[in-house]
């Protein structure tokens, strides 16, 4: 069996989501477990070289992650030919100037959503990998959760007869930092409009490809935006004026007759089963869709309620759902992704999840945005 070295330049990964997701539970775990075994005559090892601004911040992660090549200088890491694929984990404000140089350099593209804030900019992008002939990739990391493929597979076994609706709850409370046993989760641009933060910009990009891919096309928007909390401390314990959306609420009409609706907020205290839950209801059946865990009830097993507030309620609505057992052993979600991006660049194997599809995110939220500021219902238009 021929192992072959594949190089990736992995730019903007000292973030936490860079860290955790892309290089130590992806690219570190397929190094660990011995490659990725492709057929019975080939494996891929992965072999990261870490990019970025801050020298003792890739220092570190390095050690940490016994990695053995980082530098400051991208465009030194992109001159070398024998790094092939170009991973960006930056701000997305500064995304449009790395993809540039990476397709000028030849290299595959794979980067974090959203590509851009304007639908303009991500289909430029998109197009110039295109013309260039680049493979290239966005991560549309929900699609492979182990709740969402537990429901993909009774959505496919004909379940649920037709989906009707979809109640997605997304969010958690994110703290202000202005109390010092509680300091913020989430990073201080994400609230900066100037800085590409914002619920809108970030959360519609995952619902646009989670409802295309589960549900049906998104035909139209209707979405109201709110900044809950006005001010909070940034990094350095400074107060600043919060300039983007903190929660939205979306409503989408997709084809087939869907309306799913999706709450997303970093303002809300959670009472529910995960971080994302979506209630999908059918003909015959309905699910409680999480992160890792999904719960049905049939058309069969649903109780007949009536209403009398002048009682206690005597039907136990929680006892009446099943939990749908592990299939398989559930390994994470971005890894998964990050696989397919590596076959498809060494071996040509189909990578639907393209820049062109997270432009449909990017599109999606401008749309959003628009929708707040019109206040009225916007068609989403197919993207050329």
């Amino acid at each position: 069996m021929e192992t072959k070295r594949i190089g990736i330049i992995m730019n903007g990964v000292t973030g936490r989501m860079g860290t955790n997701q892309h290089l130590i539970r992806s690219i570190k775990a397929i190094r660990d477990q011995g490659g990725l075994r492709v057929n019975d005559d080939l494996t891929l090892m992965p072999d990261p070289i870490l990019t970025g601004r801050n020298h003792d911040k890739l220092q570190a992660l390095a050690a940490r992650t016994g990695v053995t090549r980082f530098t400051t200088d991208v465009d030194a890491a992109l001159a070398n030919k024998d790094d092939t694929i170009f991973f960006d984990a930056s701000g997305t404000l500064q995304r449009a100037g790395f993809i540039e140089k990476a397709v000028k350099a030849g290299k595959a593209i794979y980067c974090e959503k959203p590509t851009a804030v304007e639908t303009s900019e991500a289909l430029r992008l998109a197009k110039l990998c295109e013309d260039a002939g680049v493979k290239n990739g966005c991560v549309q990391d929900k699609l492979w959760l182990p709740g969402i493929r537990k429901f993909r597979t009774l959505r496919d076994q004909g379940f649920f007869g037709r989906i009707l609706s979809v109640r997605g709850e997304f969010g958690y409370w994110v703290f202000t930092g202005e109390d010092g046993d509680q300091p913020a989760q989430r990073p201080s641009w994400n609230y900066r409009k100037e800085d590409g933060g914002g619920i809108i910009v970030d959360m519609l990009c995952h619902w646009r490809y989670v409802i295309d891919n589960l549900f049906g096309k998104v035909k139209a928007v209707s979405c109201l935006g709110a900044t809950h909390l006005p001010k909070r401390l940034d990094e350095r314990g400074k107060t600043y004026a919060c300039t983007s959306d903190d929660a939205c609420y979306a409503t989408f009409e997709c084809e087939g007759d869907v309306i799913c609706q999706f709450n997303s907020s970093w303002t809300v205290r959670v009472r529910r089963d995960d971080l994302l839950t979506m209630q999908v209801d059918g003909t015959h059946g309905s699910a409680i869709v999480g992160l890792r865990k999904c719960w049905v009830q049939s058309i069969g097993t649903t109780p007949r309620p009536t209403w009398n507030p002048d009682i206690d309620q005597p039907i136990d609505f929680f006892g009446g759902w099943q939990e749908v057992p592990d299939a398989t052993t559930y390994d994470n979600a971005f890894k998964i992704q990050w696989e397919e991006f590596l076959k498809h660049v060494a071996i040509d194997t189909p990578f639907p999840w393209t820049l062109r599809e997270g432009a449909k995110g990017v599109q999606l939220a401008e749309l959003g945005l628009q929708s707040w500021e019109q206040r009225k219902w916007l068609p989403v238009e197919a993207l050329v």
